[in-house]
């Protein structure tokens, strides 16, 4: 595929922005990229083209609202997470917000790349007080997780794709741990409703829209004691195209008589 540069990207300015995710496997995947190759660049940054992010979700210890409110879908809600560009050598405290119109705004604070999580509260706590009114010590390390992304645009420039894989779990909390890394969430950023060839790609693939929050399914899967009973379609989707389906089913099931 032809690369396209970090600076150049930055001139794909999608001002009415519609997003829509998707969740497929690594098999799928390699025909997606075969079908969208001569249509689309892809992203390259420092000569690769496989981006890596590790992120740390912060919630509160007692009722987990971060995650309820998300799993539950309702607006407004927030999130509060720690970002880390490995590649980039650059991190942020970022506090992403999605109003009641279902329009995503994220405010940021640069944190120190190599940092503990204590560092991220002592660089982050003014930020955090000014965007929230909270403390870290209102706060928790939740949950972190470990990505690849691969970035592409179309040659029209009115679309941006996204595409995490090798996806890892670690939850602060319990000790678990989860390993979906033949799962694949697939993101389509385009302006307002202008024509993508990428979805009809999608629809060729038989891949369906499906929402996919990491923080709220890797809690879900790593926390057997949170209500996760809106969220069983998209657990039975990522049994299915993950490899380790009769694991994270059985865990799944095991805790369907406490999400009533």
């Amino acid at each position: 595929m032809r690369p396209i540069t970090l600076e150049e990207m930055s001139g794909v300015k999608l001002m009415k922005r519609t997003d829509t995710k998707y969740v497929t496997d690594i098999a799928t995947l390699v025909r997606l990229l075969s079908l969208a190759s001569h249509g689309y660049y892809v992203q390259e940054i420092n000569n690769s083209r496989l981006a890596h992010y590790n992120t740390l979700y912060w919630d509160f210890p007692t009722d987990h609202h971060y995650y309820l409110i998300h799993a539950q879908k309702r607006k407004p809600r927030t999130k509060v997470r720690t970002r880390r560009y490995v590649d980039s050598g650059i991190a942020f405290l970022e506090i992403k917000r999605k109003d009641n119109h279902g329009k995503t705004r994220k405010k940021r604070v640069s944190v120190p790349i190599e940092g503990t999580i204590m560092e991220d509260s002592r660089y982050g706590s003014e930020f955090l007080k000014e965007q929230l009114g909270l403390t870290f010590d209102e706060l928790i390390p939740a949950l972190s997780n470990f990505f690849t992304r691969i970035t592409l645009v179309n040659y029209q420039k009115t679309e941006r794709v996204t595409i995490d894989l090798q996806l890892r779990i670690e939850n602060h909390e319990t000790g678990i741990n989860a390993d979906l890394s033949n799962a694949v969430i697939i993101e389509l950023k385009r302006d307002g409703r202008t024509f993508s060839p990428l979805l009809s790609m999608l629809r060729e693939l038989r891949i369906k829209p499906s929402g996919f929050s990491k923080y709220v399914i890797g809690t879900a899967v790593t926390n057997p004691n949170l209500r996760k009973n809106l969220l069983r379609k998209r657990l039975r989707l990522l049994a299915k195209k993950t490899s380790h389906a009769d694991s994270y089913m059985g865990a799944f099931l095991q805790t369907e008589t406490n999400i009533q």
